[in-house]
């Protein structure tokens, strides 16, 4: 079993070298038509769209590899404004579906300027400013990893608000991610931690794509000390609220 997981994840980390030569042949396409030439309207959505999917390849080449890092009990800190993870984050979120939001995130100069940017796609962000600009010892990747699977959860499942609070409690850095969204019940509040778990597809709560996600940000969690508390019920949305230690 050692053997083979060894042999996955050489697998996956030679999968980073093709992926970066295919973002960049596509990223030139698209930047360069003085050079290569001018590309129809069809065209660019065809490039735009497998840049999209590279970049989603590669983020999960990279989740894997910090899996399997986490696995083996490797932890690096650093220290890094609690700011820097957050809109990195985010930006990683809506860069594969919101160009223009993503563009936005990146010229707000201020924690009000990116409240008011996101309040506008229906994501409200509540953090003390003292905290925003704090630096905090962490592993940055790791943190990084979970604050998004999180906020890729609940976009998903959210009808139209989700609630991002980041604050400090008991020596720990708490972010707290809330849908809107139909809920979970509470029989499948253990299952959905769960790699792979989907809901009967005949339900009306069917939480397909909470499993994988979530199965991760546990394994992270859990190598560096933390902890994830999972609030909700039908028709309720849901509240995943998870504690780092300093």
């Amino acid at each position: 079993m050692q053997k083979n997981r060894i042999k996955l994840e050489f697998l996956v980390h030679d999968l980073k070298v093709p992926l970066a030569v295919i973002e960049a042949g596509i990223s030139s396409l698209l930047q360069k038509q003085d050079k290569y030439g001018e590309l129809s309207e069809k065209q660019l959505r065809v490039l735009q769209r497998a840049l999209r999917n590279t970049i989603v390849i590669q983020r999960l080449v990279n989740d894997v590899l910090e899996l399997g890092r986490s696995s083996e009990g490797v932890v690096n800190k650093t220290s890094f404004p609690v700011a820097e993870f957050v809109e990195a984050a985010l930006v990683e979120i809506f860069d594969l579906t919101d160009h223009d939001t993503t563009e936005r995130i990146r010229e707000c100069r201020d924690l009000q300027a990116l409240q008011s940017t996101l309040a506008q796609k229906g994501v409200y962000l509540d953090v003390i400013h003292g905290l925003w600009e704090k630096e905090v010892c962490l592993d940055e990747s790791k943190t990084r990893q979970i604050l998004r699977n999180l906020l890729n959860n609940a976009l998903k499942y959210r009808k139209e608000r989700l609630d991002i609070k980041i604050y400090e409690e008991d020596r720990c850095l708490c972010i707290s991610v809330k849908d809107d969204g139909e809920g979970i019940p509470s029989t499948f509040h253990q299952k959905i931690f769960e790699c792979y778990f989907q809901m009967d597809a005949r339900s009306s709560h069917c939480v397909r794509g909470h499993g994988l996600g979530l199965a991760g940000v546990l394994v992270l969690l859990e190598d560096m000390g933390g902890s994830l508390v999972l609030d909700s019920d039908v028709g309720k949305g849901a509240r995943f609220c998870v504690k780092i230690p300093f």
